[in-house]
């Protein structure tokens, strides 16, 4: 059990060092069809995804609106099996969204996973942080800062 978790452990490192690159294709190929993706707020970005397909949309608007960002891994707890294992995520972010600005916050991803494969992910975070950069964004004129979330 100790070298499946410490392989999930390198693999969590893997897939954020992927979003750092802004390559979130990577971190759709770990997903399964069956996914629910949760991002607390009410916001561009907040709302609940049940395929791949709007995931993919998430994540272009996410980096339309945040062109640069880094994360930065804090702690990583995993436990369960393969067939049902937990993982959980805290990391910092350090971001400029498309107004030049600097961005911080810090979150906490609650991910399960079911055969290697990620079947739900819950995104918590300072909404008020983010919710705080759309209407800095949308007052600038971004109008995809202000746009419904993108579910399915």
């Amino acid at each position: 059990m100790f070298l499946y978790a410490f392989v999930v452990r390198k693999n969590v490192e893997r897939v954020f060092e992927a979003l750092n690159r802004g390559d979130y294709e990577a971190v759709l190929k770990g997903i399964s069809p069956t996914i629910t993706h949760e991002f607390s707020g009410s916001h561009a970005l907040g709302g609940t995804r049940h395929s791949i397909e709007a995931m993919r949309q998430w994540f272009q608007r996410l980096y339309r609106l945040v062109p640069e960002m880094h994360f930065t891994i804090e702690t990583v707890a995993v436990s369960g099996f393969p067939w049902n294992m937990t993982i959980a995520v805290e990391w910092t972010e350090t971001a400029i969204p498309t107004d030049g600005s600097r961005y911080y916050n810090s979150g906490v991803n609650l991910i399960q996973m079911r055969w290697g494969k990620v079947v739900r992910l819950h995104v918590y975070e300072d909404t008020q942080q983010v919710e705080a950069m759309f209407q800095r964004l949308a007052a600038q004129g971004v109008s995809e800062a202000t746009a419904l979330p993108i579910v399915d």
